[in-house]
């Protein structure tokens, strides 16, 4: 009987230890792998430039002129201070909307003469026949090659202590320094920028003051960048989205970058 008892104890003894090592060899203990994948990369600030305009486009209205070259007169702007719409009105004039031979074939849109240019050239009837021009790569090359023109020379020197939304004082300027001989030339300028409005692009940081019902109105501009819609916008303003529409003749939400906005912020005395 003792020996039953004794084989039963061993064989039970027997069975749990290897009901133990099966177990044991159940648990995975190997370490985690490590995570291989590649971290992503953290997306950097994309600046919008205007784009580089090579070839001519089919311009056939001064609308589209507008369309295509605003972002470029804008840039040009907040460079060298240039009001954005004196620019484009000139391109507009002296360049037939972008349909002239000069603009078409040389990217030349401000009918800038060569004088001391050693690039490219172009010869083209004027006050005299087959005067020299300058001929540019690209358009944007034109709108820099005018900035540089004006900001460069004396003589043009009071155009800079003008507001940047003073477009009738910097038509005026232009004439009185040199620029044209016609004595119509201001009016001309002034009328394109009124007739499409061309005022919209203009820097107009520098503030308008008036008191109304013990407050300070300031008017000023925003210009819309990627990411931006009508209600960030109106909050970051202290305004309303109806408020934003109102102020720029808005009848929906859809917004453009580069877009001019008028803003208007209330300060309290």
């Amino acid at each position: 009987m003792n020996r039953i008892v004794l084989i039963l104890a061993l064989s039970i003894f027997i069975v749990s230890c290897g009901s133990r090592k099966k177990s044991a060899r159940n648990v995975d203990t190997r370490l985690p792998k490590t995570d291989t994948r590649p971290v992503p990369k953290k997306e950097k600030e994309v600046v919008t430039e205007p784009r580089t305009i090579t070839k001519a486009p089919v311009i056939k209205s001064t609308d589209d002129y507008i369309s295509v070259y605003k972002d470029i007169a804008v840039a040009e702007m907040k460079q060298y201070g240039i009001p954005a719409s004196i620019t484009l009105a000139q391109g507009i004039l002296e360049s037939g909307s972008g349909r002239g031979r000069l603009a078409v074939k040389a990217n030349n849109h401000f009918g800038i003469k060569c004088h001391d240019w050693k690039g490219a050239k172009i010869y083209h009837d004027d006050d005299r026949a087959q005067e020299c021009f300058r001929k540019y790569k690209d358009a944007n090359k034109s709108f820099r090659d005018h900035s540089e023109f004006l900001a460069n020379r004396k003589r043009y020197a009071k155009l800079f202590q003008l507001d940047k939304d003073d477009y009738k004082g910097w038509a005026r300027e232009l004439r009185r320094a040199g620029y044209a001989t016609d004595r119509k030339y201001p009016q001309k300028l002034i009328s394109l920028i009124e007739r499409y409005q061309l005022y919209k692009f203009d820097d107009k940081s520098s503030r308008r003051v008036t008191k109304r019902n013990q407050e300070h109105i300031i008017v000023a501009t925003y210009t819309v960048v990627k990411g931006d819609t009508l209600y960030s916008i109106s909050k970051k303003h202290n305004l309303t989205v109806k408020e934003l529409q109102i102020l720029n003749d808005l009848k929906g939400t859809e917004l453009s970058v580069g877009q001019v906005l008028n803003i208007q912020t209330k300060d309290k005395d």
